[in-house]
């Protein structure tokens, strides 16, 4: 038991007392029912209440304040007879101290984060989905003088950026603490009994809910077996750029979900080398138009999916807008999703797919699984729709525009092609 100034006793697992340290970085990881986010919250509460802070709790998703960390901060307020001190307003939490906790999502708010000044702890909460990208932002944002990075997750793959950047090598001054159910002296019987069932059914499942094992490949992966290969054949990996090679990008259109975009070359011979991938979501197509500038790729076409050709409220398409820039747009035949995965299988057993600027898409890859039926659950044939899966349908598409005029891509690539590896 900790005591705190003003009679306030704060009950936590005694393997998470580091959280009361001076780390930059406190990285807390492992299975369900550990009271990892329990403890972080009543553990930044606690300090906020003995001195003025300002908390920004992330996560890589979030469309709106329910998806956030702001319930289980009241829900402890509460439990911990904080009412008088702390207000919770609908989107932000203050004390009378002047203590504020904030919340964003950093997919959907990159621009916003950078604009986050002053920052002295930043709670990335469910940060096992957090993309590259957004750790290159946030990072060098939290920058106060003795700031402070939280990170907490139940890992998955490892594979995955947050494990690889915190777990398997971690940086200076972080300490890193791994806890599961066995380390919770309040674990309730009720997930006991839901550990032990799922200990006998499935030992593998176990290792990864309850005891923050990583998995080697998620149940109802779509393109496992493809993507072991492609790490087995050493052809994920950093690629040295010949930029001279013609460039074709692969388009899954969004708004508020993501727009995701695979920039690829192709050799002779059937080789095809993807050397970049980028994804943001609530940006205008002359967003888009300059960021393709930016990468200085020469460019031979843009292949959109079948639904850009629809009119708009301004009775322009896609196509036609993109086409006004001076793009050269194709549209990538209509194939149903199961002959376009199958199409997507057999092209990644040929594909060399760049370990960095890659990484975003390969982790979305990765996670792109079959959604389970709700009546027999059993795996469905119809891939799950959530974060992941923009860049896989873009990836269909890469898979079906490569089918469309194959011999003639390769013969205008004979002429004056060198690749360098």
């Amino acid at each position: 038991m900790i005591e705190q100034e003003q009679k306030l006793s704060l009950e936590i697992p005694e393997k998470l007392e580091c959280l009361l340290e001076d780390h930059r970085y406190k990285i807390v990881y492992g299975g369900r029912g550990s009271s990892k986010s329990w403890t972080v919250a009543r553990v930044l509460l606690a300090i906020g209440r003995r001195k003025k802070i300002r908390v920004l709790c992330a996560r890589e998703f979030q469309n709106s304040i329910s998806d956030s960390v702001h319930a289980l901060l009241a829900d402890q307020i509460k439990s911990m007879g904080l009412d008088g001190f702390y207000t919770v307003q609908n989107t932000s939490i203050f004390g009378t101290n002047g203590t504020e906790f904030l919340f964003a999502g950093l997919k959907h708010n990159i621009t916003k984060i950078k604009s986050f000044e002053g920052v002295d702890i930043c709670w990335v909460e469910e940060a096992q989905t957090t993309s590259k990208s957004s750790w290159d932002v946030l990072i060098p944002t939290i920058r106060k003088p003795e700031s402070e990075i939280w990170v907490t997750f139940n890992p998955e793959l490892d594979t995955d950026e947050t494990y690889k950047r915190f777990v398997v090598m971690p940086p200076s001054n972080a300490k890193v603490v791994k806890v599961n159910w066995s380390d919770n002296p309040w674990f309730p019987s009720v997930l006991r009994d839901e550990m032990e069932d799922l200990k006998a059914r499935d030992m593998d499942a176990y290792l990864n809910v309850w005891e923050g094992n990583t998995r080697q490949v998620l149940d109802g992966a779509v393109y496992a077996n493809e993507l072991r290969k492609a790490q087995e054949d050493n052809r994920i990996k950093d690629i040295l750029l010949d930029k001279s090679i013609p460039v074709s990008t692969f388009w899954d259109l969004g708004w508020a979900d993501m727009t995701s975009i695979w920039f690829v070359q192709t050799l002779p011979g059937g080789e095809v080398r993807v050397i970049d991938f980028y994804q943001d979501s609530q940006k205008t197509l002359d967003f888009y138009a300059n960021l393709l500038q930016t990468k200085g790729y020469a460019y031979r076409d843009h292949w959109l999916p079948h639904d850009a050709e629809h009119k708009n409220m301004t009775g322009r398409s896609t196509r036609e807008i993109l086409e006004g820039m001076g793009l050269p747009i194709r549209i990538t035949p209509k194939l149903s999703i199961a002959d376009g995965i199958n199409s997507a299988r057999m092209l990644m057993n040929r594909c060399y797919f760049d370990i960095n600027r890659c990484a975003e898409g390969l982790q979305a890859l990765r996670h792109y699984r079959y959604a389970v039926d709700p009546d027999t659950k059993m795996f469905s044939e119809k891939p799950l729709h959530d974060q992941f899966s923009h860049a896989a349908d873009a990836w269909r598409y890469v898979a079906v525009g490569l089918d469309e005029k194959p011999n003639e891509w390769s013969k205008t690539l004979k002429q004056n092609t060198k690749w360098i590896v």
